[in-house]
């Protein structure tokens, strides 16, 4: 397994599972402001936590088709180093979002089979990087941390798009070395596949998790 694997932890709300998931080595730390998430927290909650991450670990902000009333809040309390667009953001709110805030943005695409890889090169004319996540299901309340893996083969040979990538999706310790084998990704992001339950991070999975991609 490559010794240069990224990894996401996302999702984060605890003071101890920040700290582990940077003594564990992750180098993006995610966190969460869809409200109905079981993994929200408030601008103000995510503030705090960010004092615990030194540079060179980037602070991931998580919204879902937000307002730019939303992102003014956020990006006024906290200092991220990324927005996640993890909603149907279309590519010109994403250009929007990228030059309102300077701030380099991450756009996650939805994937179920093979036509959904056309919005990769589609959204990499303007973000700066895709997430590949599982496509939630059609009444899913959460548009990932669903704890869903796609048919990963869909990524195989694909090892390289005009922007870094990463893979989300049902990832877990059981499964991440098979992932990164069997797409050739380079960074991976997990939320739930490190949780004893939704929204509750377990330190020992975490390490576990980052573990398996080295």
């Amino acid at each position: 397994m490559p010794s240069d694997i990224r990894v996401k932890i996302c999702g984060l709300t605890a003071p101890d599972h920040v700290r582990a998931a940077i003594d564990a080595g992750a180098r993006y730390l995610g966190f969460n402001f869809f409200a109905k998430s079981p993994r929200y927290v408030s601008a103000e909650q995510a503030a705090a936590l960010a004092q615990l991450v030194p540079a060179g670990v980037a602070k991931v902000a998580l919204v879902v088709n937000a307002s730019n009333e939303l992102l003014d809040q956020i990006t006024e309390t906290a200092p991220f180093d990324m927005l996640q667009l993890h909603g149907s953001e279309s590519v010109d709110r994403v250009s929007e979002i990228k030059t309102r805030y300077g701030l380099p943005v991450m756009k996650v695409v939805g994937v179920a089979d093979a036509e959904d890889l056309a919005a990769i090169d589609l959204f990499s004319d303007v973000a700066d990087q895709i997430l590949i996540d599982a496509k939630p299901p059609k009444n899913a309340i959460l548009p990932g941390g669903n704890g869903l893996a796609f048919d990963w083969r869909l990524l195989a040979g694909r090892k390289y798009w005009r922007k870094p990538w990463m893979l989300a999706g049902g990832l877990k310790p059981e499964n991440v070395a098979e992932a990164i084998r069997t797409t050739g990704a380079q960074q991976v992001d997990v939320a739930s596949g490190v949780e004893s339950a939704p929204g509750i991070k377990e330190e020992a999975l975490i390490r576990a998790f980052i573990e398996e991609t080295r």
